[in-house]
């Protein structure tokens, strides 16, 4: 049987990062954007708010899929399928997208006055610090997907390996035992991490969430836990905001404690959460699951460019100026996952 919350907790989660990429504009520690507006710690507090979970919940949720997709593929399909359904839309992304977005950056943020296409050749032989704030070469958002492939043959063959050695049941695992997965993710954040982004822990969150959170019996647990899990990572998302953005004292690792806190709790609930308030199919839950890898595609794009065209109008308006590329970027997103659907010619984005 499928499990609807899954797809539901997918396409919701890449809904919310329109307003959660724009809201980079405005951060308050300097991280290089697109577009970098003043700092503003309200908005800011959008960001840091989302960030110790957002990522973590799509590799979570990836690795339970691994599971149920490997029961009815083999793994040479599996690998097949990813290769197809991953490599291409990253080149797509990389080679399309990418420059739009790092030639929009360089205009705004280091004033460069060539054209669109003599930027094709900034983009391609200027190598920085790879976040296209520059105006040089990135991958941008399409760093999931690529993490994403990787991810999903390191698995692969850590469970051709398992299986060699062993045939693992599915057994009841203690409650306890759930508090103690989320242990080790501080020490996995620094290895193998790029921008703050680990190849290692998400390696191992997709693999808990393979072997651990794709057994039913764990499933129901963190079901029936959902409410007092919320209540304990919502805390240390607000204690981790609150000494992040907010605090006059910098507490280093308290701030670290209540990230990964808010992290492994967030996750917990938000799945209790979703197995019990989106384990359905309906119209706007398949519309939105079968475009959602679409959305994720194209929606940073919109973002970037509708900030860029509205800041000479709206500039002396935080809240439009943040609203309205949010809501322009959902509707012309949309339309581009709807010419993606009808037109075969884009079948490999879908």
């Amino acid at each position: 049987m499928r499990k609807y919350y899954v797809d539901n907790i997918r396409w919701i989660i890449i809904l919310l990062l329109v307003p959660y990429h724009a809201a980079m504009a405005w951060n308050v520690w300097g991280e290089p954007n697109y577009i970098c507006f003043e700092s503003n710690k309200i908005i800011s507090s959008i960001v840091v708010f989302f960030s110790p979970y957002f990522m973590p919940l799509m590799f979570f949720i990836a690795g339970i899929s691994t599971r149920f997709a490997l029961q009815k593929r083999t793994v040479g399909q599996y690998v097949s399928e990813r290769a197809k359904k991953i490599l291409i839309p990253f080149i797509f992304g990389t080679m399309l997208l990418m420059p739009p977005m790092t030639y929009i950056a360089d205009k705004f943020n280091c004033g460069y006055q060539g054209d669109f296409f003599q930027h094709y050749a900034v983009f391609f032989t200027h190598f920085t610090d790879l976040t296209g704030a520059d105006g040089g070469f990135s991958v941008g958002q399409f760093w999931f997907i690529l993490y994403l492939f990787l991810i999903s043959l390191i698995a692969v063959g850590i469970i051709i390996l398992q299986r060699k050695i062993m045939h693992l049941k599915d057994i009841d695992i203690p409650l306890v035992l759930i508090f103690l997965w989320g242990l080790p993710l501080p020490l996995f954040s620094e290895l193998l991490s790029t921008g703050g982004k680990s190849l290692v822990e998400y390696t191992y969150i997709f693999l808990v969430g393979y072997y651990i959170f794709s057994n039913d019996d764990v499933i129901n647990k963190v079901e029936k836990w959902k409410w007092i899990f919320l209540c304990i990572g919502i805390t240390a998302t607000v204690f981790n905001v609150y000494m992040f953005i907010w605090s006059e004292t910098q507490q280093t690792l308290l701030n670290t404690i209540a990230k990964y806190v808010s992290e492994w709790f967030m996750l917990n609930s938000l799945l209790g959460i979703g197995k019990r308030y989106l384990d359905f199919s309906g119209k706007i839950s398949k519309y939105m699951s079968k475009r959602s890898y679409t959305f994720y595609i194209f929606h940073f794009v919109w973002v970037v460019l509708f900030q860029y065209l509205l800041f000479n109008v709206y500039n002396a308006n935080i809240i439009l100026l943040y609203v309205l590329p949010v809501l322009f970027a959902y509707g012309t997103t949309l339309l581009c996952c709807e010419i993606c659907n009808r037109v075969s010619f884009f079948s490999f984005l879908r």
